[in-house]
């Protein structure tokens, strides 16, 4: 004979169990795209009143959203989903454009080495033209770091000025190689957060480290500069700065923030970028 006890016990523990089971069932957390998806800047030494001939902490990819774990065929959509397209292309049709020219007669062949699109963002398309070097560049599959910098006269070696991310805009062996962002050391941009939808007038900040430092800010797209702050003093060990900067939207189009800062042995000696949108 059942006791009363024995015919209620076994449907509450079936209950609990399944209640208990249900806790660790949930939907891994998305990957969220930040400015700052790995640990925060590195604290570099205190730097002389010129900057050192090269960043001496190991890049922070301030700018660059985290990696994750991709599905087949999903290389072609990174620019266009996961990065900021900034240069040279805007869009994945003006780089399969450029691709199907490109096999026709071999036109502007630089565009398939990052080392030359990181020095020609950097030179054609910020107007830094007194940086010239491409002093290392890091490739891993279809992504390269290019270590883009300029000759000192004080130091044997050239002062890297910014760590340029790049990747392959589409499909193929022949796929062009696309900007989209930095990895910043000592002087980084943090603020807007990468891919954030942004407005007029936006807060522009981040750290740096350095002596007399005086940055500017500029908001730009592939065809003008929209905005432009300039100049904040800053420097220190490690310090925040911030500064708001009015510009003119331009919808539909991938804004490029430029932080940039010199004037010891270059007009630009360090800079940072990252890739925003426009809010509706």
């Amino acid at each position: 004979m059942t006791s009363r006890t024995e015919r209620v016990l076994p449907p509450l523990l079936i209950a609990l169990g399944l209640a208990l089971a249900g806790c660790g069932t949930g939907e891994p957390p998305a990957v969220t795209v930040t400015a700052t998806p790995s640990p925060p800047p590195a604290t570099p030494s205190p730097t002389r009143p010129t900057p050192p001939a090269t960043p001496s902490p190991a890049p922070t990819p301030s700018a660059i959203p985290p990696s994750a774990t991709r599905t087949p065929g999903s290389e072609e959509r990174l620019v266009a989903g996961r990065y900021q397209p900034l240069w040279p292309f805007s869009t994945q049709a003006e780089a399969a454009e450029w691709q199907r020219a490109h096999r026709e007669d071999g036109r502007e062949a630089w565009r398939l080495d990052p080392a030359r699109t990181a020095l020609a963002f950097t030179r054609d398309f910020l107007g830094f033209t007194e940086i010239d070097q491409a002093v290392k560049t890091v490739r891993d599959g279809r992504h390269a770091r290019v270590h883009v910098g300029l000759r000192a006269e004080e130091g044997p070696r050239p002062m890297v000025a910014a760590v340029v991310h790049l990747v392959r805009y589409g499909s193929g062996a022949d796929a062009p190689w696309e900007v989209v962002g930095t990895d910043d050391t000592s002087l980084t941009l943090t603020t807007p957060k990468y891919g954030a939808a942004v407005g007029s007038p936006l807060t522009a900040g981040g750290r740096i480290t350095g002596v007399d430092e005086s940055i500017r800010i500029q908001v730009r797209h592939p065809d003008a500069v929209l905005g432009e702050k300039c100049c904040l003093s800053a420097g220190g060990q490690n310090s925040r700065w911030s500064v708001k900067v009015s510009f003119t939207p331009a919808p539909g189009r991938t804004l490029t923030i430029v932080a940039s800062t010199g004037g010891h042995v270059a007009t630009v000696e360090r800079f940072a970028v990252t890739g925003v949108t426009v809010a509706p």
